[in-house]
């Protein structure tokens, strides 16, 4: 006994089986499918919630930097890629994200060799690149910047940033606006005083008007921790003679006041030398320790 199929039979045979193999394999097929379509959707929703995150910060930043100081430009300075702050990186114009960025690239080892290294730095555009590269100097370079071969006339024309509490009278004639007469002038003032604990405190120093404060107050930094503090329990009438905030009077009612009360506690203690005003407390309060 044995089977046999007609041609009409066999060719029913045939598609039946086929279809079983296709209905089969139809989920893994379709798997397959939804799988490449679920990624590639997941891909442009990541992307797109990249590019989302990216244009939100960056408004937020155009945003509040307007609002701080809408004709706020980024000072230009020379400066050591390798030594700068995050905040003075901000002053050459990148944002404080972009800033941090740099920074955690140096604490990590990184290194800029030579000027032409500021490229690799993606938070760099190519447009920022080229407005920083002349003001570049690499402490240890050979060739640090091609600013220091240029005449000394054409270098003062360069934007500086100098620090007002330890530059000789050669770095502060390096201000685009001083002189030899007027650094002089300030360092025997600042040499006074103590050290500066505000720019504005230039404009007490002789023949440096308003006009010549707002051209170079950018282009100095105040760092208040170099500022000169004097023991007021311990100074004698020598140590404080030479202070511009001091007249002759006021120095003998500070130290009789001493002799009689004991030492001062504070600053608060000086309010009570009736000969000084709370202005005069006021502009003293950083130069005296207790």
């Amino acid at each position: 006994m044995y089977f046999s199929f007609s041609k009409r039979e066999f060719n029913g045979l045939l598609i039946l089986v086929t279809l079983v193999a296709f209905i089969s394999l139809l989920p893994y097929l379709l798997e397959d499918r939804w799988r490449v379509a679920e990624q590639s959707a997941g891909d442009r929703k990541a992307i797109q919630e990249l590019t989302m995150m990216m244009a939100e910060e960056q408004s937020d930043w155009r945003n509040n930097k307007a609002g701080a100081d809408r004709t706020k430009r980024p000072i230009l300075f020379k400066f050591d890629p390798n030594l700068i702050s995050a905040a003075q990186w901000q002053q050459l114009g990148l944002s404080p994200k972009q800033a941090a960025a740099i920074v955690n690239y140096r604490s990590k080892g990184g290194k800029f060799y030579k000027p032409e290294d500021l490229k690799k730095m993606y938070t760099i555009s190519a447009a920022l690149y080229e407005e920083l590269l002349p003001y570049v100097v690499i402490a240890g370079s050979r060739d640090s910047t091609y600013i220091n071969k240029l005449p000394a006339r054409i270098k003062k024309t360069v934007a500086v940033l100098i620090a007002l509490n330890t530059a000789d009278t050669l770095e502060l004639d390096k201000i685009k606006g001083i002189g030899p007469a007027f650094a002089r002038r300030i360092v025997s003032y600042r040499d006074r005083l103590g050290g500066f604990y505000k720019k504005e405190q230039l404009l007490e120093v002789f023949g440096l008007d308003s006009l010549k404060f707002q051209e170079i107050k950018d282009q100095v930094y105040v760092d208040e921790a170099k500022v000169v503090k004097v023991n007021l329990n311990t100074a004698v009438y020598e140590t404080l003679k030479n202070h511009p905030y001091l007249r002759s009077k006021q120095i003998n009612a500070i130290l009789q006041y001493r002799k009689q009360h004991g030492n001062y506690s504070n600053i608060a203690d000086l309010k009570k030398v009736a000969i000084l005003s709370a202005t005069d407390v006021e502009r003293l309060e950083p130069y005296f320790s207790f």
